[in-house]
């Protein structure tokens, strides 16, 4: 087996936010924000507590940077959404099937979910932020596809909150998993889940229901 080839200082320097930043996502998720010290997240990396705060001045700014680090997948998925093609139900089944995969089946983004719900109110900005630059551009983008379905024929009018409803499934999904872990409510099956999804969704909304 060959040897593991050893890092230069300059590449564990680059590494080092990263390393701080992972570890302070497993101590706030397991001790909240109030709880969490920065002296366990320092333990966690190998490093001293002076060092994390070389990188991040408070620990109000390592979870806020902590909170962006995390939501970049929501980027990665809006970039996705944009190269996909077919029709408005085409494009709106794999949108809701990669939001499906991306919160109610990662658990980074479960905890992530689990972290703006309870820290919410000790950061509002950033909560807001969050939203706007990462959740509200995939309803957007549901609402537009919607839309176009809707102008074609494909679908029928609904009402302009009905993106609202075809995420809330998916939500829901996420938030029990959160509460309950598996103890009531037992790992759904993605491939039934999303079919029974798809069906109650599609029936609907198609103008003409299968």
């Amino acid at each position: 087996m060959a040897a593991q080839k050893k890092i230069t200082r300059a590449e564990q320097k680059a590494l080092r936010p990263i390393q701080i930043l992972d570890a302070a996502f497993e101590e706030f998720v397991r001790s909240g924000f109030t709880g969490t010290r920065v002296e366990d997240i320092a333990d966690r990396v190998g490093v001293t507590k002076g060092t994390v705060y070389v990188y991040f001045e408070t620990k109000e700014k390592l979870f806020e940077a902590m909170i962006n680090h995390f939501s970049v997948p929501f980027q990665e998925l809006l970039g996705i959404t944009a190269s996909l093609s077919g029709s408005a139900t085409d494009r709106l089944i794999s949108i809701l099937g990669l939001l499906y995969e991306q919160i109610a089946e990662d658990r980074t983004t479960r905890e992530l979910t689990r972290l703006v719900i309870a820290e919410g109110h000790r950061f509002p900005d950033l909560i807001d932020r969050h939203h706007d630059q990462f959740i509200e551009p995939i309803i957007t983008k549901v609402d537009s596809l919607i839309l176009e379905g809707v102008a074609s024929g494909e679908f029928r009018e609904v009402p302009v909150e009905f993106s609202d409803i075809v995420v809330a499934p998916i939500l829901t999904t996420t938030v029990l998993r959160l509460i309950f872990d598996d103890r009531r409510v037992p790992t759904p099956n993605k491939e039934a889940f999303l079919r029974a999804y798809f069906d109650l969704l599609l029936n609907g909304l198609l103008a003409k229901p299968h």
